[in-house]
């Protein structure tokens, strides 16, 4: 059992650090061609920050103005010497073109902001410019210049709200300019900071690295107090109340095996940033695990499954990896492993306070970095480490009893909570099939544990759990299949140009409500051959929402087609004046004999 557990435990380490690699190194979200819109760079709740690119003149010197636009309360720092994290999380504006060259860049003049802690910071926030002064332009020979050409802007540094801080990757602005029109671009104007503005340079507190390190300690055990911890308290309190019975040197290994497993989380985080920044020059942000929408909706489903623990629809029987008998050694893999879950379900709760303490460790040198991440883990660790080795304490943990059993289905219900809360933060295409596919998962769950008793004959175990397995399985595919389809908004005028140009139209009639368009979703829009000749047919594919009853396709249901209901597929078919009205539940094989009759596009 021991064995199974670390090798279970060693792939979801692995998993974890693949992930946010993964999300770390996806295409570059922020990264755009602007000129005509702003790019957004950060967002958290109702603040956020974007950019743009304009060509401009500056006291007559022509230039490339970076305009932010944002919320007051969202800020950049302007010193090196006082943003948190130190040298490098500051603002950088960084320009590069094959044509011009630029001078430094000219920053406006900063203010002061003051951050929970009374500290007084100098910020940029809110709508601002930094102007990119054109110094050159690089000849191609001795006699010609050039003065059309792009432009490349990079910018960096951290963007933080008076409650959290963000380290984004590289914002990454393309525009080009003509520098022949120079005379005819916009004039701006810039309020530089003075010297008596410099003298006056708020400073933060010089800590040093024992009192960051402290902090970090100290951000640690507030993991302890997180609620998504809550739900294995009451495993960890039992499992220490039952150590107290065994002999002192048991419940001491068994207690740092429970720490092992919470540092062994810190250090798949502080590997993950090693490798980020060593060879893809990147940074991990605390929370960048949860930006990812797999880890995000493991984590969901995680809180329900132990939700469903809570309330005894099913027990964890593991006794050679739970118990630890007489020191036997058995125990201590499965104690790593809840110690490695508790550190995993603490990180939805603790992105507040341990945002900063990222932010600071990744601005320091690698090792140092990687030891304040583990300060970290071992503030979490460290009340578990005594509580296990002083068995004077153990014995004044309150008894076992009835209070324990309520206090554990209580906490069910704020699992319930947590779990809604992560939804939310799938992305919307997904939501409902999240809710979906986790109540197939609690049936499963329960049909696991319930339908066989512990006395149960092999074979039947083996078969009920089998089948659970599979239902899991099938759902799981059901519901997260990809959208095959291209399909596009309800607009009478689009179904009216393409009617004009001879091109057929499927419009697919559809609810939120409606279980049959789910069907008709799965079973003919998710196979293949049917999405394959849409696209190679060149049909305009429509999605027509009927949820609402004044949603323009709704109207459209029933004063243009007349038709009563949904689920109904109208297919508009080049030469024919009266469309193809598909009504039934599975029309597949129907609709791909209609679509193999049109001309390729």
């Amino acid at each position: 059992m021991g064995e199974r557990a670390t090798t279970i435990l060693s792939a979801v380490c692995i998993f974890l650090v693949t992930c946010c690699a993964w999300g770390q190194n996806a295409a570059e979200p922020n990264s755009a061609t602007t000129g005509d819109g702003p790019v957004e760079i950060a967002r958290f709740q109702n603040d956020y920050s974007t950019a743009r690119l304009q060509s401009t003149l500056l006291d007559g010197k022509a230039g490339i103005a970076v305009i932010f636009e944002g919320t007051d309360d969202m800020h950049y720092y302007a010193k090196a010497q006082t943003a948190t994290g130190g040298p490098g999380f500051e603002l950088q504006v960084k320009p590069s073109s094959s044509v011009f060259g630029f001078g430094p860049a000219i920053f406006p003049k900063w203010h002061i902001f003051v951050d929970s802690t009374d500290t007084r910071i100098e910020v940029y926030s809110g709508n601002f410019v930094v102007f990119l002064p054109i110094e050159t332009t690089k000849a191609p020979t001795k006699t010609a210049t050039i003065d059309k050409g792009d432009v490349e802007v990079k910018i960096t540094g951290a963007v933080c709200t008076s409650m959290i801080c963000i380290v984004p990757d590289v914002t990454t602005l393309r525009t080009s300019i003509d520098l022949s029109q120079s005379l005819s671009w916009e004039k701006n104007t810039l309020e530089l900071p003075t010297d008596a503005d410099e003298a006056e340079t708020a400073r933060v507190p010089a800590y040093s690295v024992w009192v960051a390190l402290g902090l970090a300690l100290l951000a640690g055990l507030a993991l302890n107090i997180m609620p998504c911890v809550w739900p294995i308290l009451p495993i960890i309190v039992m499992r220490i109340i039952g150590q107290a019975k065994e002999n002192k040197r048991t419940s001491v290994t068994m207690g740092l095996a429970f720490c092992i497993g919470i540092l062994l989380f810190f250090a798949c985080l502080a590997g993950t940033n090693i490798i980020l920044q060593s060879f893809y020059d990147k940074t991990l942000s605390w929370g960048d695990h949860l930006r990812n929408p797999v880890i995000v909706t493991a984590l969901a489903l995680l809180m329900i499954v132990m939700a469903l623990f809570m309330f005894g629809v099913f027990t964890i029987t593991v006794p050679s990896s739970i118990a630890g008998k007489s020191g036997s050694g058995k125990g201590h893999a499965g104690s790593v492993a809840m110690g490695f879950l508790a550190a995993v379900l603490s990180t939805p709760c603790s992105f507040g306070i341990l945002t900063v303490a990222f932010v600071w460790a990744q601005g320091q040198s690698l090792p140092l970095g990687t030891l304040a991440i583990m300060v970290i883990g071992i503030g979490m660790a460290v009340p578990y480490a005594i509580l296990t080795s002083m068995p004077g304490l153990l014995n004044r943990l309150p008894k076992a009893g009835r209070w324990m059993e309520l206090f554990k289905q209580s906490l069910g219900f704020v699992l319930l909570i947590i779990a809604v809360k992560l939804i939310k933060a799938v992305p919307d295409v997904n939501k409902v099939n999240v809710l979906y596919f986790a109540v197939v998962l609690s049936f499963c769950v329960w049909m696991w544990s319930t339908w066989v008793g512990y006395g149960a004959k092999l074979s039947r175990k083996l078969s009920v759990r089998g089948i659970a397995v599979v239902v899991v399985i099938l759902a799981f595919r059901f519901f997260f299949a990809p959208e095959l389809v291209d399909w596009q908004e309800y607009k009478a005028d689009l179904v009216s140009t393409a009617k004009l140009d001879e091109k057929p139209v499927l419009i697919k009639f559809t609810a939120d409500w409606c279980t049959n368009c789910e069907v008709v979703d799965k079973f003919v829009y998710q196979r293949k051959d049917i999405a394959r000749l849409i696209e190679k047919k060149g049909v305009l594919a429509i999605k027509g929402d009927t949820t609402d009853k004044n949603q323009p396709a709704t109207l459209a249901l029933k004063n243009v087609y007349n038709e009563p209901g949904v689920p109904i597929t109208i297919l508009f078919l080049p030469g024919q004046k009266e469309p193809i009205r598909l009504r039934k539940l599975f029309f597949a094989d129907e609709l791909a004999e209609l679509l193999e009759e049109l001309p390729d596009k």
